[in-house]
């Protein structure tokens, strides 16, 4: 190894301060003057009206053909120098958490030592927190607060664990010996900077920088003493930069490759270990390169050297399709094209910065972007429009790539019929905004400048406010310009992909999906290229919103939280029906139904990630809680990784019914076959139903006639082709279908009551069946249904219950009385069989008289209706179309399985209407 030593070049350079600068492993000499202020780059860096262009070029470089798609605004006259570039380079970063402890520096060069590319160039950041440290060892001497002294040591002691961890012998004494030495001219040049009160940029970047430094040099030493052949290159001395008025710097490629064609040939070795984010000015004064340093160096340095590829090791697996923390259910995405990875992360997606693409974009270098502790997983690639990847297809998955978003945002909206027509207002606008600073996220403009609006961050938004109403006061005050408002707490939804140009339906599909999750868009913004589309929400709906897309184009499954109310005989056979199913419902219908609460009168179980539907019975006892109804629905509805509520009521309950408006209106949809809501008053049926349409929230009940049987459906068809109906009649009981069936010559009434009774047929107490009431129920919703206005009570209802037996006490007692009635209904029986009929107990809407009836009819033998088994329903539609030959639905019509499955099917038919596969 060589000998230490210090450019006498650059001691000179450093003679005003009295110190020398950080010598280096190498011969070579380092020229570092200190001018200039630097400040840290915290903005949001805007290329998103960079120059690119879709003219094509192709370069043979060493044999291997790299073809660029597009030109970017780098310097048209980088020369293909001859740079010392035999063989295929692969370029890595190791950001700081990679570089954190001394055992993580072992896993690095691990990765470095099985890279099997024939050159290495390995570009590293400062230590985990040591950047942060060296900024604050600066505040610190700004402040004239003299504990700068002791965190310095503390950053000193900091690598000097790591280093005796790391080397041993002449490599730790070397190391040891360096880091002393900079420590002590830090020192030095921190009390000049506590004197003044102030520190120039070059004091700042050239103190920030020594964490990278040391970084290089322990890792290449690691790489030696691993018998690696290894340089360590100090990228002041390569790249340069030439600072900007926007608080960055733009690299220097044409002396940047110079510089690299000198130091190549001096520093011969099959691995390069550089530092990441520092560089110097053509005048040789250190900088660094601002935000994202190191990605943006290891980007430079991967073109300079034409790199196979370039890769960012990282903590994550590679670029998710939204964000993970918001998106349960997000991917990580295989590939993205470079424009697509810039438009996420200009909308807060952590991806990397888009001045981080430019370099490598020209050659068509690709970056993977991989994770350090997960080396099993393949990362994300970002490169030139991938061609169509193994698996996919052509739906709208393949074409929309992610989405991203940005919050804490207020929409500023200038608006006025003056404004129509004048040239110069958005530039009016736009300029005051400038003048105060804020950074425009987004903008969208109405024709002829009638409304501007745009996003600005909300800690921004007054700023613009105060500058805008003083610039247009006298517009305001004439009525040229009617408001400059202000909407706060706002979010902006960005949905990326490259394909998305041509492909038809990407919008509506958007649109659609957000307007099912009842979120209300604000702005909308969407370039000519639809790289991306861009909408303004309200920050509360954000994460609902998010899920809502995602779910849509198929990134993640049609999750639905669902909260079951009354785990009672139909509640608990649903619970068992959507446990059975809810593997197939995943793996084959991309549906993901997660009960979130189940509860009953007394007491309710709520989980926030989903129920164990093998358990919920034991649940329901060991983690009860006291129950509430509005708890309950909060809960259910408050989850945001879900973007779709539904609350299935499997009661009869009309205190639960009175809930179904507030529910719709909060965007909970609702499914039931309690009918007490629909056959309730009037004004409360037609409430629910104009919320139904006015909204993208669904109201099904299929289940409250017929069970399981298509009827509501059926009915609602007709009337949607544009079919009259003229009369609805049925046998809608299971119940009393099963006891008249059954009531023949050889058989008592009370007898037959009895075994109903006995079959679990019946309710609890038989008066509930035989009083007729369930059935004018299921009369008046399919009367309402079918236009006609009517109450419960226009309906007559022919009641089997004995009139005398109505006031009696008990169900038992009503059993044994109910023996001393049979002779009435027995007479009118064999009437019926006298006149070759059946006695049948049915409903009726009459829809050109507009009433409904329920009554005991008779029937002959041949009528369909005569010849039912069971419990079966029968329904009969006549209309105008099915006038001579009424259509037929007929079915079991009472049961907790089917009346389950009924409710099951709502709930599927509901995932198809949020976007699930039909």
């Amino acid at each position: 190894m060589r000998t230490l030593s210090t450019a006498s070049t650059s001691s000179s350079l450093f003679a005003l301060h009295g110190l020398t600068s950080s010598s280096r492993f190498e011969d070579t000499s380092l020229s570092l003057p200190i001018s200039g202020v630097f400040q840290r780059q915290i903005g949001r860096s805007n290329l998103r009206n960079g120059c690119l262009s879709t003219k094509g070029r192709t370069e043979k470089l060493n044999k291997h053909i790299i073809v660029s798609a597009a030109d970017v605004c780098l310097d048209r006259s980088v020369v293909e120098a001859d740079l010392q570039r035999e063989g295929m380079w692969s370029v890595h970063k190791f950001g700081g958490t990679c570089m954190g402890t001394a055992k993580r520096i072992q896993n690095v060069a691990e990765i470095i030592l099985n890279d099997a590319s024939e050159k290495k160039l390995v570009v590293v950041s400062a230590m985990s927190k040591v950047t942060d440290m060296m900024y604050n060892l600066i505040d610190k001497a700004q402040s004239r607060d003299d504990s700068y002294v002791t965190a310095l040591d503390d950053v000193f002691e900091k690598h000097k664990l790591t280093a005796n961890d790391l080397l041993e012998g002449e490599s730790l004494a070397l190391f040891l010996s360096q880091l002393q030495r900079d420590v002590s001219n830090l020192k030095a040049m921190l009390r000049a900077i506590y004197i003044a009160g102030h520190a120039t940029e070059s004091f700042s970047d050239f103190v920030v920088g020594h964490g990278e430094l040391w970084s290089a040099q322990m890792l290449s030493l690691v790489l030696k003493k691993r018998g690696s052949q290894c340089s360590w290159m100090d990228t002041r001395e390569v790249l340069i930069v030439n600072p900007t008025s926007s608080n960055q710097v733009d690299p220097d490629f044409i002396e940047s490759e110079k510089r690299l064609n000198k130091w190549l040939p001096e520093h011969p070795a099959e691995t390069i270990i550089a530092t990441g984010f520092i560089a110097s000015t053509p005048k040789n004064i250190p900088t660094t390169l601002k935000r994202d340093g190191s990605d943006f160096s290891a980007a430079i340095m991967g073109a300079l050297v034409r790199a196979q590829q370039v890769t960012i090791w990282t903590d994550v697996d590679g670029v998710y399709s939204a964000d993970p923390r918001k998106v349960s259910e997000a991917v990580i995405l295989k590939t993205l094209s470079y424009q697509e990875a810039w438009e996420m992360s200009y909308f807060g997606a952590n991806v990397l910065h888009p001045r981080t693409i430019i370099p490598v974009m020209k050659y068509n270098i690709p970056i993977i972007i991989r994770n350090i502790f997960n080396l099993s997983a393949p990362g994300t690639m970002i490169c030139q429009l991938p061609t169509k990847e193994k698996g996919d297809d052509e739906g709208l998955e393949s074409v929309v790539k992610a989405f991203a978003t940005i919050d804490n945002l207020a929409l500023v909206n200038v608006e006025g019929t003056g404004m129509a027509g004048v040239p110069g207002t958005a530039s009016a606008i736009f300029s005051s905004v400038k003048d105060v600073g804020a950074n425009v996220i987004m903008i969208s403009q109405a024709s002829s400048e009638h409304s501007v609006c745009f996003a600005v961050p909300e800690e921004e938004v007054d700023a613009v406010a105060k500058v805008l109403q003083a610039r247009f006061h006298q517009a305001l005050e004439a009525g040229r310009l009617s408001k400059v408002e202000i909407i706060h707490n706002c979010s902006i939804l960005a949905m990326v992909g490259q394909r998305m140009a041509s492909t038809p339906g990407v919008s509506a599909n958007l649109f659609d999906a957000l307007a099912k999750a009842n979120v209300n868009v604000r702005a909308i913004a969407q370039g000519c290229s639809e790289y991306n589309i861009t909408v303004v929400i309200q920050g509360k709906d954000c994460v609902k919103a998010l899920e809502a897309v995602h779910s849509r184009f198929y990134l993640s499954k049609t999750t639905l939280a669902v909260g079951i109310i009354g785990p009672g005989l139909i509640g608990s056979t649903l619970l068992d029906q959507l446990r059975d199913q809810a593997a197939v419902l995943k793996e084959e219908f991309n549906i993901d139904l997660r009960v979130m609460g189940i509860t009953g009168a007394r007491t309710m179980v709520l989980s926030n990630l989903g129920i164990d539907l093998t358990r919920w019975k034991e649940l329901l006892k060991e983690e009860a809680e006291v129950a509430d109804l509005e708890k309950f629905a909060q809960h259910v509805h408050g989850n945001h990784y879900i973007p779709n509520t539904v609350l299935v009521d499997c009661t009869a309950d009309s205190d639960v019914a009175n809930h179904y408006y507030d529910w719709l209106c909060k965007g909970i949809h609702v499914i039931t076959p309690n009918k007490k809501a629909n056959s309730g008053p009037l004004d409360r049926y037609l409430k629910l139903k104009a919320q139904q349409r006015s909204s993208y929230t669904h109201y099904f009940y299929e289940a409250t006639v017929g069970a399981g049987l298509p009827i509501i459906s059926t009915l609602g068809g007709l009337l949607e082709t544009g079919d009259k109906i003229l009369r609805i009649e049925g046998i809608f009981s299971g119940t009393l279908s099963y006891i008249f069936n059954n009531f023949t010559e050889s058989r008592q009434f009370s007898d037959v009551v009895a075994e109903a009774k006995q079959a679990g047929y019946t309710e609890p107490d038989p008066r509930d069946d035989l009083s007729g009431s369930d059935v004018a129920r299921k009369v008046i919703i399919l009367a309402r249904e079918s236009g006609l206005r009517l109450e419960l009570s226009d309906i007559p209802v022919r009641s089997l219950v004995p009139e005398q037996l109505r006031t009696i006490a008990s169900a038992e007692e009503f059993m044994r009385e109910l023996s001393k009635f049979d002779a009435n209904i027995a007479n009118e029986r064999q009437d019926a069989e006298a006149a070759g009929e059946v006695l049948r107990y049915v409903g009726v809407v009459d829809a050109v008289n507009k009433e409904g009836r329920v009554e005991l009819r008779r029937y002959k033998k041949e009528h369909p209706f005569s010849q039912l088994s069971g419990s079966d329903n029968i329904i009969a539609f006549t209309t105008m179309r099915y006038k001579e030959q009424p259509l037929i639905i007929r079915g079991p019509g009472a049961g907790a399985q089917v009346t389950a499955g009924g409710i099951f099917s709502d709930i599927l038919r509901l995932a198809s209407n949020l976007g699930a596969p039909s």
